[in-house]
């Protein structure tokens, strides 16, 4: 039963994988022995997004059940349950820890207060369906990427956007920020990633290579080699010290 989403915990040694189409149950994983740990079970439909608080002690899952469920990763109980969008969702959580982002198939974008577990806010104004969203390190910043093809950076103050990133094509399915933040990585369905100037909104080069529609990226923690994953069966490994030339491919 294939995962829909993975993502590590801060510190490296725990790696969760969403529940996918037959019994829709999150796990978690020894990162070095490669051991099944635990089994968070409560959702009714596939899971879209999953992402580790920053201090690594809470999980959150976003699932087409239309429910977003927080989890405590010690005890594998679940923490709460946020409700409100009508369609499943993309997850984030800020780097302070203290909100929960939810991007939708609804359009709109929803901040969660983790302190009190209450709506915050709702965003609208990106104008498609999102796909994934991501805040920036410093957290003045959330990306929201659409199926329209385009990435809106919102000021997570004013909670307005402040540009509209236009260079894709077709759906945007995963964006990460650069570790100081002034790079954002996108990667779409059209095949090609994308290297923003977060500053200017600028496109500053399109990396080609894939003969699919790219699912994710990511970046290593050094900052120099990003991932991207594809509907083409691979894995490209780019070096961004050469300014995009394929360093590696794992199929």
């Amino acid at each position: 039963d294939a995962s829909k989403s993975v993502d590590f915990s801060p510190d490296g040694l725990t790696l969760a994988t969403s529940g996918g189409w037959a019994d829709n149950t999150n796990r978690l994983w020894d990162a070095r022995t490669g051991a099944r740990t635990g089994s968070l079970t409560g959702h009714t439909d596939v899971v879209w997004s999953l992402s580790f608080s920053p201090d690594g002690e809470m999980l959150a899952s976003g699932s087409r059940d239309k429910t977003i469920r927080l989890w405590d990763v010690s005890t594998r109980e679940p923490k709460g349950t946020f409700v409100g969008h009508t369609s499943g969702m993309s997850v984030a959580f800020s780097p302070d820890g203290r909100t929960l982002a939810s991007g939708s198939e609804d359009q709109t974008i929803r901040l969660w207060n983790l302190i009190t577990g209450e709506h915050k806010q709702t965003l609208v104004g990106h104008g498609s369906k999102i796909a994934s969203i991501s805040f920036s390190p410093r957290g003045d910043i959330l990306a929201s990427a659409g199926w329209n093809g385009t990435i809106l950076l919102w000021d997570t103050v004013e909670l307005t956007p402040k540009k509209t990133l236009i260079g894709h094509t077709s759906k945007v399915n995963g964006i990460a920020f650069s570790l100081d933040g002034n790079m954002l990585v996108s990667g779409s369905e059209d095949g090609t990633v994308g290297l923003w100037s977060v500053d200017t909104g600028q496109l500053n080069k399109m990396l080609i290579g894939h003969t699919g529609g790219i699912n994710d990226v990511a970046f290593s923690p050094d900052g120099r080699t990003l991932a991207s994953c594809s509907w083409d069966g691979t894995v490209l490994l780019w070096d961004l010290t050469l300014a995009g030339s394929t360093t590696d491919k794992v199929r």
